[in-house]
C-alpha cells in the first residue's frame, strides 16, 4: 500500500511561482471591473473620514523611482486606513502649467513663442499635458496604486482654475496682492520671472575681478597730505556684467577701513582683507595710512569706472569679509541686497538688460549684447581705462533655474506680488499647529517662511491661469475687486481660462463697467499669469473645499523634503492668508530616491533604475516591499541587488501563504473551527506571537514607521512560523486523522495567522494579499475583496504572560539542541532528524523547563525519541555542552523501525498485522 496517499499533505492551486508581471494585470482587470474602489468608497459613507490630499505631480516625462516611492507610500496609508474604518478616498491630481510644458509645446510646432498666436500655443500646450497625464495615470495604476483615477482633479480645469482666481481675488481683497519694482530672480532662458522655490544651486565658473573706481569726493575723510588723484574704492565681483548698473559701493558701518598705499596709489578696503587682496593681484606690502570705521565714510563719493555717473558710498549690514574688499560693488538693479540698500539710499534702479538678457540702451556701449559676452568686453574696457586691479576665476556654486538648468541673474522688473509679510506671523503660529514627520520638517519650514521675501508670483508665459488683473486706460490704475474676481471665475468655470485671450476686456467685464478710480469705461488686461506653485498652492480649495467626498483641511500632505520650499509652503501661505490656518494636519516627508552607493540618480552617470523595468522583471508588489522595507525620512537607496535580496524575502512571505493554503485546504472555518481551550499550548503560543505581531504592525502603520512593518512580518514568516511552528505542527498536520480535534486545532491557528497576515500585509503586497485572498476558504459573509474586508480583531486574551515566559525560555533550549542535531547530522551520525534519539542532561530550571514539556519533546524537536536526564555532568564526553545554559545534549541514532507512513523510529513498528509497517500512532489513525 501507498501510505503517502494517507497522509494529509498540502494541496492547494495557490501558484508556488508569483509570476507577478504576468499576474498583476489581471488582478488590476478583477479591480477595474469589479469596481473595487467604488465600492470601497460606497461601504465606508458616514465612517470617520481620512483625507490624504495627493500633491500634484507634473505632467511631463514617465514617473521614475522617487515618483513610485511617493504613490506607493500614498497608497500604503490610504489602503491602511480604509481597513482601520475610516471614509479615506484619494483623489490623485496633476499640476499641467507651467515652462517645461511650454516649451515641449513650443519643440513640437517648431516655432519661435514670439511669433505665435496665445490660442494656438496653449491648445498645443494641453494637448501635450493630458497625453503626459494618461501616460502617468496608466504607471501608477500598474504599481496597484487605487484611487478614483477616471476622475482626478487637474489644475488646467475650468472648476479649478475659477476656483484659483477665488483664491487671489480674497487675498487682494485683503491687501496681500501688491504690483511693485523689486529685483527678482530672472532667467533669461525662460524669459519670465521666478519665485525662490524655482531656483537650484550648481556650480558655475564665473570671472573674478577687482576693480578701481576712483575718489570723486572724500568729504574730509582722506588722511592729511594725501594727493586725491591716485585715491581709489576697490570693489571684487564675479558678475561684471552688472557694472553698467552700479550705483553705489557698500560698507559695514562696524568693520575698520584703511587707506592703505601701493605702488604709489591709495585704496580705500577692509583692514581684515588688506593682506589678501595684496596677495590676489600680487602686489607688493601695503603702507597703511589711515584706519577708521566705515561709518564715518558714509556720504564719500566716487566715479563709476566708465560710465558718467558717481558712486556714493553707503552703509549695510550685508557686507562681509569672506571674499573680495569689504567694499561691495552695488547694483540695485541685480541684487536683493542691492536693491534694499538703493530703496533705503534713493539710489538710481538701473536695469539696463531686457527679458532674453541683452543689454538695453542703457547698456552703453554694450547694447545688444547677452549679459554673460559683455563680460569680457566690459574687462577690456577696464584695462582700457586703467582701472582693472586683478582678474582670475572662480568655481562656486549659483543660482539656477530648475526648468532649463540655466544660471539666471537678477533682474529689477515690475511683478505681482504677495505680500508674505502681510501674514508671516499667522504661517508662522499656523506651522506650530501642525504635525511635522519628521519632527525637523518644521524647523526647516519655519526657517524657510520666517526668512523668505515676498513671493513673486507673476510670471511672462502664456501657458499658465492669467493673473485677474484690469487696468484703466484713462488713468492707468489697476482694478481688483469682488466684481471682477467674480466675473473672471464665473467666465473660467464656463469656458477655462483660455477665454482670457479668447475675450476683450469689455466682454469679460459686468456690464456698464466703470473705473471705481476715475469712472472711465476703457480697460485692458494684465498679460502675465500666474507661478504654477500658486496653482497647485490653491489645490486645498480647488479640491478639498469642491469635492464632496473630501474634507478641509487634510489629514495629511506627504511628499519629498524638497517640497518644504514647494507645494508645502505655497499651500500653506494661500490658505494662512484666506483661511486663517494650515490646509492641513500633519505633513509627512520622504527622502530621495538614490543609487545602492548612495549617489544622486543621475543619467549621465547611468545609474537611474526605471520602475517600469522593475514591473517587468519583477512585478509591481517587489517594488512595494521595497518602499515599506526603507525607512523613507532618509534618502533610499535602490539597486539591482537591493531588489534582488528583496524578491528573497517576497519568495518567504508567499512560501509562508502556500504552505498555510495547502494545509487549510479541507477546512471550513464556520465548522471546523475549535475553541481557544482545545488549542495545545503550542498553538497558544503562536497566536499570542501572532498577537504581538498585529500590535507591532498596527504601531508601524499608525507611526508610518514602515520599515519597521516589514522586518515585523520577515521575521515572523521566516522564524517564528517557518523555523518552529509550522516545522512542529507538520507530524500532527499530516499524520493525524483529517478531523482529529488536534488537526482542526493546529488549522484553526494556521487560518486565523494566514486571515491577519493577508490582511495587515493588504496595503503593501496589494496584488498578492488579493491573490491569497482568492484561494482562501472564507467565513459567510466575507467580501470578495481583501480591500473591502475590515482589520483584523484584537486579542489580548492571547496575551498570556506566564505561558510566553514559559515557551520563551523552552524555545531557547530548543535552539541549543537544534545546534547539537545538526553537527551530528554533519557528522553523517544521523541524516533527518527524525533518524535521531535525543538524551538530554540538565540541571535546574532547565532540567524543570524540559521535564514540563517531556512527553510533547520529541515532537516540538522533530526527533524520534527524547530522555531527559537530570545533571548536566553525567553527559558522554562526546555531547554538545549548551553555552551559558546547563544543558548537555547527547544524539544518538533511533531504536526501533522506521514508520513508512510518519518515519518516526518506533518499536511498535510491525505490531499490528493488517500494517505491519506501520507505528502504532499511524495504523490507528488508518483505522
Amino acid at each position: 500500500m501507498d501510505y503517502s496517499k494517507t497522509l494529509n499533505l498540502p494541496q492547494t492551486e495557490f501558484p508556488m511561482r508569483a509570476n507577478l508581471p504576468e499576474r498583476e494585470p489581471e488582478l488590476l482587470e478583477y479591480w477595474q471591473d469589479k469596481k473595487i474602489y467604488e465600492q470601497r468608497v460606497t461601504r465606508a459613507k458616514g465612517k470617520p473620514k481620512f483625507i490624504l490630499h495627493d500633491g500634484p505631480p507634473y505632467a511631463n516625462g514617465n514617473i521614475h523611482a522617487g515618483t513610485a516611492l511617493n504613490k506607493v507610500l500614498k497608497d500604503i496609508i490610504v489602503k491602511y486606513k480604509s481597513l482601520r474604518g475610516f471614509d479615506a478616498p484619494y483623489v490623485p491630481g496633476w499640476d499641467t502649467h507651467g515652462l517645461p510644458i511650454e516649451h515641449a509645446a513650443i519643440k513640437i510646432l517648431g516655432l519661435n513663442r514670439h511669433e505665435l498666436n496665445p490660442l494656438d500655443l496653449r491648445r498645443e500646450c494641453k494637448q501635450y499635458a493630458l497625453k503626459c497625464l494618461d501616460v502617468q495615470r496608466a504607471s501608477f495604476k500598474r504599481l496597484g496604486v487605487s484611487g478614483d483615477w477616471d476622475n482626478p482633479y487637474i489644475t488646467l480645469f475650468p472648476a479649478y482654475e475659477a476656483k484659483q482666481i477665488k483664491v487671489f481675488g480674497e487675498m487682494a481683497k485683503k491687501g496681500y496682492i501688491y504690483k511693485g519694482l523689486k529685483t527678482v530672480y530672472w532667467c533669461t532662458s525662460c524669459e519670465t520671472a521666478l519665485a525662490e522655490a524655482e531656483i537650484e544651486y550648481a556650480e558655475k565658473k564665473s570671472h573674478s575681478i577687482y576693480v578701481k573706481f576712483p575718489l570723486v569726493d572724500d568729504k574730509g575723510n582722506l588722511p592729511v597730505g594725501v594727493d586725491s588723484n591716485n585715491v581709489y574704492a576697490v570693489i571684487w565681483t564675479t558678475t561684471p556684467w552688472t557694472l553698467p548698473a552700479n550705483t553705489a559701493i557698500s560698507l559695514h558701518p562696524e568693520l575698520e577701513y584703511i587707506w592703505g598705499e601701493v605702488g604709489g596709489e591709495i585704496y580705500l578696503l577692509a583692514a581684515e582683507l588688506a593682506e589678501a587682496f595684496c596677495q590676489a593681484n600680487k602686489l607688493g606690502p601695503i603702507t597703511v595710512l589711515a584706519k577708521m570705521k566705515g561709518e564715518s565714510l558714509n556720504g564719500m563719493t566716487f566715479a563709476h569706472p566708465f560710465l558718467d555717473r558717481e558712486s556714493p558710498i553707503v552703509l549695510g549690514e550685508h557686507v562681509t569679509l569672506e571674499q573680495g574688499t569689504g567694499c561691495v560693488h552695488t547694483a540695485p538693479g541685480h541684487g536683493q541686497d542691492d536693491f534694499e540698500m538703493g530703496t533705503k539710499y534713493g539710489l538710481p534702479i538701473i536695469c539696463p538688460v531686457d527679458q532674453a538678457g541683452k543689454f538695453t540702451a542703457e547698456g552703453g556701449k554694450f547694447q545688444g549684447m547677452k549679459v554673460e559676452d559683455a563680460n569680457v568686453p566690459i574687462l577690456k574696457e577696464l584695462i582700457e581705462r586703467g582701472l582693472l586691479l586683478g582678474k582670475g576665476s572662480i568655481k562656486h556654486q549659483y543660482a539656477h533655474c530648475w526648468r532649463c538648468k540655466n544660471p539666471i541673474i537678477y533682474r529689477a522688473t515690475e511683478q505681482w506680488f504677495a505680500s508674505v509679510d502681510g501674514f508671516r506671523e499667522a504661517a508662522l503660529e499656523a506651522i506650530k499647529e501642525v504635525n511635522w514627520i519628521p519632527a525637523w520638517g518644521e524647523e526647516r519650514i519655519h526657517n524657510m517662511v520666517a526668512d523668505r521675501h515676498d513671493w513673486c508670483i507673476s510670471r511672462q508665459r502664456v501657458w499658465g491661469v492669467p493673473i485677474p488683473i484690469f487696468y484703466c486706460e484713462k488713468c492707468n490704475e489697476h482694478i481688483v475687486n469682488d466684481d471682477t474676481i467674480a466675473a473672471v471665475s464665473d467666465l473660467f468655470r464656463r469656458e477655462g481660462s483660455d477665454s482670457w485671450w479668447a475675450h476683450s476686456a469689455a466682454e469679460i467685464l459686468p456690464a456698464n463697467f466703470r473705473c471705481p478710480h476715475c469712472s472711465h469705461d476703457s480697460f485692458r488686461k494684465e498679460t502675465d499669469i500666474m507661478d504654477v506653485w500658486f496653482d497647485s498652492g490653491s489645490s486645498h480649495a480647488a479640491v478639498l473645499e469642491e469635492r464632496e467626498e473630501l474634507s478641509w483641511p487634510a489629514d495629511m500632505y506627504l511628499e519629498g523634503s524638497d517640497q518644504h520650499r514647494g507645494w508645502f509652503q505655497s499651500s500653506l501661505l494661500t490658505a494662512v492668508a484666506t483661511r486663517g490656518r494650515a490646509p492641513y494636519k500633519t505633513v509627512l516627508t520622504h527622502g530621495f530616491v538614490v543609487d545602492g552607493e548612495g549617489r544622486k540618480m543621475s543619467k549621465s552617470i547611468g545609474n537611474t533604475i526605471d520602475p517600469q523595468e522593475i514591473i517587468k522583471q519583477y512585478g509591481a508588489d517587489i517594488l512595494r516591499l521595497w518602499v515599506a522595507s526603507a525607512d523613507y525620512k532618509n534618502d533610499i537607496r535602490i539597486s539591482g541587488e537591493i531588489l534582488k535580496q528583496l524578491a528573497e524575502v517576497y519568495r518567504k512571505i508567499r512560501n509562508t501563504f502556500r504552505y498555510i493554503l495547502g494545509n487549510i485546504a479541507d477546512f471550513d472555518p464556520d465548522r471546523d473551527a475549535v475553541g481557544y481551550d482545545q488549542l495545545l499550548e503550542i498553538d497558544r503560543w503562536a497566536l499570542l506571537r501572532l498577537e504581538q505581531v498585529r500590535q507591532r504592525v498596527v504601531r508601524s502603520y499608525e507611526e508610518y514607521e514602515f520599515h519597521s512593518l516589514y522586518h515585523t512580518v520577515h521575521n515572523f514568516c521566516a522564524l517564528d512560523l517557518s523555523a518552529i511552528y509550522l516545522d512542529i505542527l507538520k507530524d500532527r498536520l499530516y499524520t493525524s486523522p483529517p478531523e482529529s480535534p488536534e488537526r482542526r486545532a493546529a488549522q484553526t491557528v494556521m487560518y486565523e495567522i494566514l486571515m491577519t497576515l493577508v490582511v495587515i500585509l493588504s496595503p503593501v503586497l496589494t496584488f498578492t494579499s488579493e491573490e491569497v485572498w482568492r484561494y482562501t476558504p472564507k467565513r459567510s459573509g466575507m467580501p470578495e475583496s481583501v480591500q473591502l474586508t475590515e482589520w483584523p480583531a484584537d486579542h489580548p486574551e492571547y496575551l498570556d504572560a506566564e505561558l510566553e515566559a514559559k515557551w520563551d525560555k523552552i524555545l531557547l533550549l530548543r535552539g541549543e539542541i537544534t545546534k547539537a542535531l545538526e553537527n551530528a547530522r554533519r557528522a553523517k551520525t544521523i541524516g533527518h532528524s527524525l533518524d535521531a534519539a535525543v538524551v538530554l542532561y540538565a540541571d535546574g530550571e532547565a532540567y524543570e523547563q524540559l521535564k514540563a514539556v517531556a512527553d510533547e519533546l520529541s515532537t516540538i524537536l522533530i526527533v524520534s525519541a527524547v530522555q531527559v536526564v537530570s545533571g548536566a555532568d553525567k553527559a558522554p564526553a562526546d555531547a554538545y555542552h549548551a553555552e551559558g545554559l546547563p544543558l548537555a545534549v547527547a544524539v544518538a541514532p533511533a531504536v526501533g523501525d522506521k514508520c513508512e507512513r510518519c518515519w518516526i523510529y518506533s518499536d511498535s513498528v510491525a505490531k499490528d498485522q493488517e500494517h505491519p509497517t506501520l507505528c502504532k500512532r499511524c495504523a490507528t489513525a488508518l483505522k
